[in-house]
């Protein structure tokens, strides 16, 4: 059993997040990146997996930007056997429909029986990669998965919907999406942090995996219009002269909030 899981590299949900308004990019220098933390919980997902099955192979494939090695480095220190960094000067600002065709490249150049994902990055928060991933693979997808678990020839779990739960199914091969629901990642340890740095690790280029960097540009989405968020303004005080639930009204009326 093959098991690819995608990582991302996001900056801290505990730091500062910025754009820059010239290009609408993120300032990645304006703050501590690290493994998305919907990430690591697909890669404890594989790795419990592997942990009960010798077979059991877990590869890590992310696609972030050439300085993030250590970033994905700590994966293999969580347990991961070997890693793929796809890193092109190419890809800076990818949208969702170019990452979604490099992840499927790097996959079928890779290969698998089952990619993990998580359902939802902290930062992009498109939420359509697996699902788009899995479209190019002409694979099955099993999404925003609650419970996972991996069969012979089979992946199955729980989804949740308004009112109602749902037990899916996907014949392997397949890329399946999973939630919070699912346990954290665990921590790397020493022996974990030594072994990593003895690991494979493959750094891949467009032009490896066969998509050339003038077709990449050409799939970007353009951004038309930025502008910063403003300030936010004082609140409205109201004080009770013994009419203040016609001011409440009155207000409410006003601003088209009932």
């Amino acid at each position: 059993m093959k098991i690819v899981v995608l990582v991302k590299e996001v900056p801290d949900t505990y730091g500062d997040r910025k754009l820059n308004l010239e290009t609408g990019l993120a300032e990645r220098g304006a703050s501590e990146t690290v493994i998305d933390e919907i990430g690591e919980r697909a890669l404890e997902v594989a790795l419990s997996y592997a942990d009960k099955h010798a077979d059991a192979e877990v590869v890590v494939l992310s696609m972030t930007p050439a300085g993030s090695a250590a970033t994905v480095r700590k994966a293999l220190s969580m347990g991961a056997g070997s890693a793929v960094h796809v890193a092109d000067e190419g890809l800076v600002g990818a949208d969702l429909g170019l990452t979604a065709e490099v992840l499927a490249a790097a996959l079928r150049r890779t290969g698998f029986d089952l990619v993990i994902a998580g359902n939802l990055s902290t930062d992009g928060s498109g939420g359509v990669i697996p699902s788009m991933v899995a479209e190019l693979l002409d694979v099955p997808a099993a999404t925003a998965l609650n419970t996972v678990q991996i069969g012979e020839g089979t992946v199955s779990g729980e989804r949740a919907s308004d009112g109602a739960t749902m037990q899916v199914t996907a014949e392997l091969p397949a890329v399946i999406s999973i939630t919070e629901a699912l346990p954290d990642g665990r921590l790397p340890n020493f022996k974990g942090i030594m072994a990593a740095k003895k690991k494979p690790f493959e750094t891949v280029t467009l032009q490896e995996l066969g998509i050339e960097p003038e077709d990449a540009a050409a799939s970007r989405s353009i951004v038309l219009a930025l502008s910063e968020k403003p300030a936010r303004a004082a609140g409205v005080k109201l004080v009770d002269d013994g009419d203040a639930g016609e001011k409440l009204a009155e207000f409410l009326i006003q601003n088209r909030l009932v």
